[in-house]
């Protein structure tokens, strides 16, 4: 997976910047259509909410309605690229589904990546065999989950902490992560050993939240959740929550700022990330017995499903 910048984050900030402008100049959706020729204002719209890969030539055509100088619409011409990636870069990703496509978009362009995770392993951090269980599991619940063609998917997700400037990726992970549940024992034992193995490299780190740990003030995540950084600060600091069926996207600055906090609390109260590798591995070399509970269950892939 190429490091480039985040498609999703791009179009967001394209449409926001979009929208600023036309709201400088008192435009209306209906009144700036009317002038380009456009026959509805839903393209307008969904430009501006970043719900859709920009044609280029509409965003040039926008920028003459609006008389961006020629300083700031170089810059936007470059966000407008970035925000129509389309064919080359999905074919770089493989097979996968809307939400995995999602993560995908925002961890290809990500300098900070850090899940929580409470029950599973993060997707970035799955095994083969122990991500085929987790998908079969959500294809219970989503019969159209083609099950090989996400896990290949997933691997390739997962290039992005194997390239040559990946981002600084921290996994926040309860106990209960790390209990095989019903796994068979030999997948369990390579998904742990497979944890250690990433916690040697220098840009991931691994902090295991223990069954007694309370964060300050005992506030615990309700979900699972993903957060993302990007190198340009411009670009808005995004949180994922996970749920059933869906995932709820982030962006707003008191929004972030709470997950940021929450992040800082889960930290202080994790295990040092030697001690969580050193813990990961006697666990590893433990004999594992298998619980009547299965812990692959879930819903369509999302993160911690992808």
């Amino acid at each position: 997976m190429p490091s480039s910048a985040s498609p999703v984050i791009r179009r967001a900030r394209l449409g926001a910047e979009l929208r600023r402008l036309r709201h400088r100049d008192a435009l209306t959706l209906k009144q700036v259509c009317g002038r380009l020729g456009w026959a509805s204002t839903s393209k307008l719209s969904r430009i501006e909410l970043g719900q859709s890969r920009p044609d280029l030539a509409d965003v040039l055509d926008l920028l003459d309605v609006y008389q961006v100088p020629p300083g700031q619409r170089e810059a936007l011409i470059v966000i407008a690229r970035d925000a129509a990636t389309a064919r080359g870069w999905w074919k770089a990703l493989g097979e996968m589904g809307e939400r995995q496509r999602d993560y995908a978009e925002l961890e290809s362009g990500a300098a900070t990546i850090v899940e929580y995770q409470p029950a599973v392993v993060p997707g970035l951090l799955q095994t083969p065999a122990y991500a085929r269980l987790r998908v079969a599991a959500g294809a219970a619940l989503c019969s159209e989950v083609d099950v090989e063609a996400d896990v290949r998917a997933r691997a390739v997700r997962q290039e992005v902490v194997r390239r040559p400037d990946p981002p600084a990726y921290t996994a926040l992970l309860a106990e209960r992560a790390c209990d095989p549940g019903g796994t068979p024992p030999d997948v369990w034992r390579e998904q742990l050993r497979h944890l250690v193995a990433l916690a040697d490299r220098p840009h991931v780190t691994i902090r295991l939240l223990p069954g007694d740990a309370a964060p300050e003030g005992s506030v615990h995540p309700l979900a699972p959740f993903s957060y993302y950084a990007f190198p340009d600060p411009a670009d808005p600091r995004t949180v994922m929550v996970e749920t059933l069926t869906t995932d709820l996207r982030l962006v707003a600055e008191d929004d972030v700022a709470r997950y940021e906090h929450l992040i800082d609390r889960l930290l202080a109260a994790a295990l040092p990330a030697a001690e969580s590798a050193a813990l990961l591995a006697r666990r590893a070399e433990q004999p594992v017995v298998p619980r009547p509970r299965a812990p692959v269950g879930g819903g369509p892939p999302g993160d911690g499903e992808s």
